[in-house]
């Protein structure tokens, strides 16, 4: 299609990883495939032993397994493309395609943050207000509590699918990204973007700085807790979980803000690319593994659950 001045854009190019060299590229979607059905294949694991077994029907593991249920959904709604693109070199996207992307993309990632923060409270109270856990996160406080997740990525979908609708392009129509992020869009479009960018920025910083100071405030409250436990096997083991989960999240705000800072308009597309991997794949391929598959009461229920699946194949 030829794209010029004042004819109207209805499809875009994704230019992320194109400087690569072909075989590169195939070495690259290899890794990315392996690492993507491992990430849907333990998060799906996770979803089915949180349904089935009756020890994981706990507060804590129904959280967990809301968040690997989103994200199988996050990851995809970027991966599959990319995979697209490395493998075939299609890298064509509609623009219905690429604002339902978008808008998928920044909705749930707007709703694990706040999941994020929901955990981290979970976690204080299981710690530092043991007597009183289980009168406070009663099932139907989880429901309410996970509903009302799920109710603001709904909003934020909905207001990112307004918001996008607003914009017109009639230029060019190579977004340098390998998805369709909000800066190449707003980049592209000739519509005045300005108030719309003021709106995307104050949307995104409230998001994750708000979500991120309550997950702070709640795991310093965790740390201090844990310095007051007498035993130190208790408090080793406590320090261990908590660094994990700190790690997962150190990947998911701190490339979310590398991506997202004023700063970050004046990097390069390769550099702009490597870190969004590492929010888009990287972060839902270790959530399984430091959030649960590394829970004895997990690997329990998966040892069980295959020894019985084998049970019946063979009998």
């Amino acid at each position: 299609m030829r794209v010029g001045n004042g004819t109207v854009v209805t499809e875009f190019i994704l230019k992320g990883f194109s400087g690569l060299d072909q075989k590169l590229q195939l070495f690259l979607c290899l890794v990315l495939l392996l690492m993507y059905l491992t990430t849907v294949m333990g998060n799906a694991a996770i979803i089915f032993l949180v349904c089935v077994d009756n020890r994981l029907q706990t507060p804590m593991y129904y959280f967990i397994g809301n968040l690997a249920f989103l994200e199988i959904w996050f990851t995809s709604s970027t991966s599959t493309k990319l995979l697209v693109i490395l493998s075939s070199g299609r890298r064509t996207i509609s623009i219905g395609s690429c604002f339902a992307q978008s808008s998928f993309y920044f909705a749930l990632g707007a709703a694990e943050f706040v999941l994020l923060v929901v955990m981290s409270f979970d976690r204080y109270l299981a710690i530092c207000q043991p007597l009183r856990y289980a009168a406070i996160m009663k099932h139907r406080l989880c429901i309410q509590l996970v509903a009302a997740v799920w109710v603001m990525g709904f909003m934020f979908l909905s207001y990112r699918l307004v918001l996008l609708s607003k914009l017109t392009f009639c230029g060019l129509n190579k977004i340098q990204h390998f998805f369709c992020d909000t800066t190449p869009l707003f980049q592209l479009s000739c519509s005045d973007v300005s108030l719309l960018w003021k709106t995307e920025s104050f949307f995104i910083l409230f998001i994750v700085l708000s979500s991120l100071c309550l997950t702070v405030a709640s795991y310093i409250s965790i740390f201090f807790c844990i310095l007051q436990m007498p035993a130190a096997s208790a408090r080793r083991k406590a320090f261990a979980t908590c660094s994990s989960h700190l790690t997962t999240l150190a990947i998911a705000y701190g490339s979310c803000i590398a991506l997202y800072a004023p700063s970050s308009d004046h990097v390069s597309l390769d550099t702009n690319s490597i870190v969004a991997l590492l929010n888009t794949v990287l972060y839902p391929f270790l959530n399984p593994f430091i959030y649960s598959l590394r829970n004895k009461a997990v690997m329990l229920a998966l040892k069980e659950s295959m020894a019985r699946a084998t049970a019946q194949l063979f009998p």
